[in-house]
């Protein structure tokens, strides 16, 4: 399906010439809907949070199938945006989800969303671990993750939330500061997932087992290429 043809299934007539006109802009047509389909829920989605990609409905779909025998869990989405990630773990696994942004504006978007697919999550306002004072069995984040300078597509560069795209450190920053600070919020067993940069996969290795006496599992995604840690505590 071309972009055009996007806007012509998903935007009412009535808004379709205007919606024509704000893609010409080069406006994502995500933005211009208002909505995307993620992992079969509606998501709301508008500039002030990350447009979510099938990456993430890959990593969502990879712990779902990891977890789904697990019950009482409790999980934390640092860095949530949308709330694509909390909302989708809350309506498929056995589990209590907190969730966590340092945007205001993103955090109404996830909590409408959450109310719009009806499920009960915590949201807390701050950055990543900072706000929170429990322990938890899962940690997941798909954090800013692209370092500055680097290329990126314009209609991303131009449009999306550089909070959520940009980190310092090569792009390693947030994965190192939830590394070094994640012990003290997690169970026994806790399990950290990460969504990351194809070519950051052995660098996030290290920083955990710099920090953390773990096993750690690189999965990729349907590219081929280097997408999601999942770092496992030994005991």
């Amino acid at each position: 399906m071309t972009e055009l043809e996007y806007l012509q299934k998903y935007l009412p007539k009535d808004k379709l010439d205007d919606g024509i006109k704000k893609y010409k802009l080069g406006i994502p047509v995500q933005y211009i809907v208002g909505n995307v389909d993620f992992y079969g829920n509606i998501i709301e989605v508008n500039e002030s949070v990350l447009i979510p990609r099938f990456e993430t409905e890959e990593l969502v779909d990879l712990v779902i199938k990891r977890l789904k025998n697990k019950h009482n869990l409790d999980i934390v989405d640092l860095g949530t945006g949308s709330g694509c990630i909390a909302i989708t773990l809350a309506k498929n696994l056995d589990c209590h989800v907190d969730a966590v942004d340092i945007s205001a504006s993103a955090l109404e978007v996830a909590k409408k969303n959450a109310n719009n697919n009806h499920v009960n999550i915590e949201f807390y306002f701050g950055d990543m671990l900072k706000p929170l004072s429990k322990k938890y069995d899962v940690i997941i984040s798909n954090p800013p993750y692209i370092a500055y300078g680097e290329e990126i597509m314009k209609i991303v560069k131009d449009n999306e939330p550089h909070i959520a795209l940009y980190a310092d450190n090569d792009g390693l920053y947030y994965y190192e500061k939830i590394l070094s600070n994640c012990k003290k919020y997690l169970k026994k067993d806790g399990l950290i997932i990460f969504e990351i940069g194809c070519s950051q996969a052995e660098k996030i290795a290290s920083l955990a087992h710099r920090f953390l006496n773990c096993d750690v599992v690189i999965e990729k995604d349907l590219q081929n290429k280097d997408r999601f840690v999942f770092i496992s505590l030994k005991n």
